[in-house]
């Protein structure tokens, strides 16, 4: 909910779900363990938004160049540029570029509630995440204006801002002094999809099971990671 307040984004009913056509800049996938009794089974929860890749799949198969890797390396949207030919979203392994296949609506109780940073979207463009790049130009300026550096901590996207356990973190692995550089030197740390060689910029952390039975070396090499607990996004 705060991302889609956040970005102003329509509030998905149950008819958007059933037609494919629900807009969610971020959602969060179930996974269960495997059991012999499903009544038993754990559910497991993944994070899943655009992964601003260093080396993007949907932006050289954008005609009109609507969608770019900014300096500071996020993959951002023109929103005004697009003309919806939806080739960015079939190259997108993550299914996280979302068309809008209706005019947004919202109601008028909700109307003067919208973000004046963030522009509406209208019928037949994509959009997604922009990791609140309004948020981000915000702290850069504020900054400036303070006539001080950036630091670690000053931006959150509304994910990170809200997330009761702090499972979402934003930082620079540009600054080896920031929380996620410190973090993505992990063990556990690994990459959705990370063999296809878009160089993600959201990295995943492994989550510890304390009641997993003790593996050798070798099996804990071999085993696949489980959803994360803390999921980690670089600006940069």
């Amino acid at each position: 909910m705060a991302c889609q307040a956040e970005n102003n984004i329509p509030i998905n009913e149950e008819s958007a779900f059933r037609e494919n056509r629900a807009i969610e800049w971020i959602r969060i996938e179930r996974y269960w363990t495997d059991s012999e009794d499903f009544a038993e089974s754990s559910p497991q929860y993944l994070p899943m938004t655009c992964q601003h890749c260093g080396n993007a799949p949907c932006e050289p198969v954008c005609p009109v160049y609507a969608t770019y890797h900014t300096p500071d390396g996020l993959n951002a949207q023109i929103y005004n540029r697009c003309i919806g030919t939806r080739y960015c979203g079939n190259n997108c392994p993550w299914n996280v570029r979302y068309f809008n296949y209706h005019d947004p609506k919202f109601e008028d109780t909700f109307t003067n509630h919208l973000n004046p940073d963030v522009t509406v979207r209208s019928r037949g463009i994509m959009e997604k995440c922009s990791m609140c790049v309004q948020r981000i130009r915000r702290g850069v300026r504020e900054a400036r204006y303070d006539g001080r550096e950036l630091q670690d901590g000053d931006i959150m996207p509304a994910c990170a801002q809200t997330c009761p356990t702090n499972a979402i973190i934003f930082g620079d692995l540009n600054n080896p002094d920031s929380q996620v550089s410190q973090m993505v030197a992990s063990d556990r740390n690994y990459e959705l999809f990370g063999e296809l060689g878009t160089a993600p910029g959201l990295t995943y952390l492994a989550k510890v099971d304390v009641d997993a039975e003790e593996h050798s070396e070798e099996e804990e090499h071999a085993a696949v990671p489980q959803s994360p607990v803390i999921w980690m996004t670089v600006n940069g």
